[in-house]
């Protein structure tokens, strides 16, 4: 059965409808994104908890509850603390590269397989943690499962859905991480009040229940076309579910494309060292900046720190987790918008439209921080109301353009032949500095007090800048005849050789 959406790209190039089987699949891989959204949300909340602070990081209980010397800014400042929630990501960094071998020699299916299973066990050791160790090892496995599932999942989704619908298909891995924050802030909310300071256990061990329908989901996922082509030369097979996801017998031209890009990709044997050549240069540029400017946008500090930051403008740890709750609403909210508008609108309007959303509420916020709060107190109820308001526009212009754009394009603009190479340094560089900005935030924000909205907003300018001059429009262009754009673009083209160039090559022959 079918919905009935064409898919067509470029002049009805490949044939094809938006399937229910294709939809389902997606939805089940995207699950990988909810797991994702949850342990970013649920740090925030839990550290902000004091039962939680109370049993594993006792210093910093003492500083929010006894120690009045200490500035709002400094309170949380503890390098243990910022460990519980950054060793996720150094685990996700290091697993991210296994990841990267896994997906390219057994397939895209494997890789979610041994992401959901990570998840399984990394939420049962967090829910039970009885001393520090056992908490962060927890983390750790849940981080490798996020270095596995942030490889795979983006690849899978790009390469089974539509070409023409491809940014929204792909967008849905994003709009499950922001489902994923805001339930690890609704959740955190309604653990907070449970008697007996026990309600943090629950707040962990809830990442097992998206991790199950992920690992088990897996288990009846079809492999790609992509991936089956490129593994056992298996064209039947990879014909046979090229129909079933297109809901048409008619899939003969982009069975070919597929069987050319596989052809090109086999005679790459060292993928990360091809992907430093020259007509790859584009592609790597991509793969480290975009996921760079992703994290010095700000974001995580939101996503990791909503409550943490709450409680240092003065609001108590209740109003601080509805607060995140709000937050999270806010941006689930932007992402479906998002997921609406990106192959309607394009990937660089709305990178633009989020760039200005982003930048003028963090001047704004760093401004009446400076100015009303000092080192003890709080905001009045009015700046503090204003404060959540610009977080939220602020939020509202992540998650509709950097948030899910940053999967979207890095997820589209790869040739098979180092795809897996280049999602892999992608996600890499993508843990790296998320790691990097949740263990020093904290110390930052203690030392640059409200001149830290200031630093986030710098690079928001320079990032928004970066995609009006380097960045293409990728939008309705067929995963496999991305080349061209970087072909036709007035800086790539200098580097890669113009369309004309190629052609020529091609009549010339070798």
């Amino acid at each position: 059965m079918a919905v009935m959406l064409v898919a067509a790209s470029e002049g009805g190039q490949y044939n094809g409808k938006i399937t229910w089987f294709v939809v389902l699949s997606s939805l089940v891989a995207a699950t990988g994104g909810i797991i994702f959204g949850y342990d970013i949300g649920i740090s925030g909340g839990v550290t902000s908890m004091e039962p939680f602070l109370k049993k594993f990081f006792p210093e910093v209980y003492h500083k929010m509850k006894e120690d009045s010397t200490t500035s709002n800014y400094c309170k949380f400042d503890s390098q243990l603390l910022t460990s519980f929630t950054s060793s996720l990501y150094v685990a996700g960094l290091i697993a991210c590269f296994f990841a990267s071998t896994v997906t390219r020699v057994f397939g895209r299916k494997p890789s979610i397989l041994i992401g959901g299973a990570a998840f399984l066990i990394g939420a049962a050791l967090g829910g039970a943690a009885s001393n520090i160790y056992m908490l962060i090892f927890g983390r750790v496995l849940l981080g490798v499962g996020v270095g596995f599932a942030n490889q795979s999942v983006p690849l899978y989704l790009s390469e089974i859905a539509p070409a023409k619908y491809r940014g929204a298909f792909n967008m849905s891995f994003q709009l499950c991480v922001a489902i994923g924050v805001l339930s690890a802030n609704l959740l955190n909310y309604g653990t907070e009040k449970i008697k007996g300071g026990w309600g943090w256990r629950i707040s962990l061990a809830m990442a097992a229940a998206p991790a199950l329908v992920l690992t088990v989901g897996a288990l009846f996922l079809p492999e790609t076309p992509n991936s089956l082509i490129h593994h056992d030369n298996g064209h039947e097979k990879a014909k046979r579910i090229l129909q079933r996801v297109r809901g048409t017998d008619d899939v003969q031209a982009e069975l070919d494309d597929l069987i050319e890009a596989s052809n090109k990709a086999k005679a790459i044997k060292h993928p990360f060292k091809n992907i430093i050549q020259r007509k790859y240069r584009p592609q790597l540029v991509m793969s480290i900046a975009i996921p760079f400017f992703v994290q010095v946008t700000g974001i995580n500090v939101i996503s990791f720190y909503a409550p943490v930051l709450f409680r240092t403008i003065g609001l108590g740890v209740s109003a601080s987790l509805m607060s995140a709750v709000v937050t999270g609403l806010v941006g689930t909210s932007a992402t479906l918008l998002s997921l609406v508008l990106v192959d309607k609108l394009g990937r660089r309007l709305l990178f633009h439209i989020g760039g200005i959303l982003m930048f003028i509420p963090q001047m704004l916020i760093g401004g009446i921080m400076g100015a009303k709060l000092g080192d003890e107190g709080g905001l009045s109820k009015g700046y503090g109301i204003l404060v959540l308001i610009l977080i939220c526009i602020y939020v509202a212009g992540f998650s509709l353009s950097w948030g899910p754009l940053g999967w979207v394009v890095t997820g589209e603009i790869f040739p098979l032949e180092i795809r897996s190479a280049a999602q892999s340094i992608n996600v890499a560089v993508n843990f790296f500095f998320t790691f990097l900005v949740a263990q020093i935030f904290l110390t930052m924000l203690c030392h640059l007090k409200s001149g830290i909205f200031f630093f986030w907003g710098g690079w928001v300018l320079l990032m928004t800048g970066f995609v009006y001059y380097l960045l293409p429009e990728t939008k309705n262009i067929p995963i496999e005849k991305m080349d061209k754009i970087w072909r036709e673009h007035y800086f790539w083209k200098r580097i890669v050789g113009s369309n004309q160039d190629s052609k020529e090559s091609m009549i010339e022959g070798p």
